[in-house]
């Protein structure tokens, strides 16, 4: 592990993990066989997670693009997906994990979806480490989603269309639980966000990396915060704004 400020890591970082055919076309492998590899990458960066302190991690699974790929790819999507959850869940009640899942539960398969429901109930009461894992989710659909409930909300009469607010507004995204997402990360060579947070990503750093997903590991991972710690995140003030609030804080620790 590369040498780390603990004091300038993200509070919540997400990836999308991309890459998995690619590094499986390489070695003239099935699709499938980058996917199972890319389930230790999964692990390796959720023991990472762990040792840093790091107590949010949101991970794209399954979108809602990829009902388009091929049916049998889609279909050891699944298979793999349940073999994934049901072989971590003594790890994750054994490290005090918490399972989240954010996406819709219409067309999940049944069998996936009673795995996905067993660990997210069984590790409920964790906080060490949150793990969110987005299965048939897309960012467009969560915020139509929102929207669509916060109307059926001023239907019933229990909101008004003159207090939304983006704060309010965020409370009928699915990351209502979540804090604000600080860092992105993206591997595979590719530079889009894939529908993915659309809502979420207005303030986030945003990491691009050419490694393919199960080639990225610890280190990979620790070169990713490297790169987010020498950043300065200015949230729309400047540089000297954000350099005196930095400074405020500082004595007011001191002072505690």
């Amino acid at each position: 592990m590369l040498h780390l400020n603990p004091n300038r890591l993200p509070r919540h970082v997400a990836i999308i993990m991309d890459g998995n055919g690619r590094w499986a076309k390489a070695r003239l492998r099935k699709r499938v066989f980058g996917h199972e590899e890319g389930a230790n990458s999964v692990r390796e960066v959720v023991r990472s997670c762990l040792e840093l302190g790091i107590p949010y991690l949101t991970l794209y699974a399954f979108s809602k693009e990829n009902w388009k790929r091929p049916p049998a790819e889609v279909k050891a999507l699944w298979e793999l997906l349940k073999r994934f959850i049901h072989a971590e869940l003594s790890n994750l009640v054994e490290k005090e994990i918490r399972l989240i899942h954010m996406g819709d539960v219409e067309g999940i398969p049944d069998d996936v979806l009673r795995e996905l429901n067993r660990a997210v109930d069984i590790t409920s009461r964790f906080r060490k480490l949150t793990v969110t894992l987005a299965i048939n989710y897309g960012g467009r659909q969560e915020i139509t989603r929102a929207a669509k409930r916060f109307a059926a909300d001023v239907q019933r009469g229990k909101a008004e269309i003159s207090s939304l607010t983006p704060e309010s507004f965020s409370r009928y995204l699915f990351t209502t639980h979540l804090p604000e997402l600080d860092f992105l990360i993206r591997t595979g060579g590719e530079s889009r966000i894939s529908n993915f947070l659309l809502w979420q990503l207005a303030y986030t750093e945003i990491y691009f990396t050419k490694v393919l997903w199960p080639d990225f590991r610890e280190a990979q991972f620790s070169e990713a915060l490297q790169d987010y710690q020498r950043r300065e995140r200015r949230f729309g003030m400047t540089g000297d704004q954000v350099r005196e609030e930095l400074d405020e804080e500082q004595v007011a620790d001191a002072l505690r």
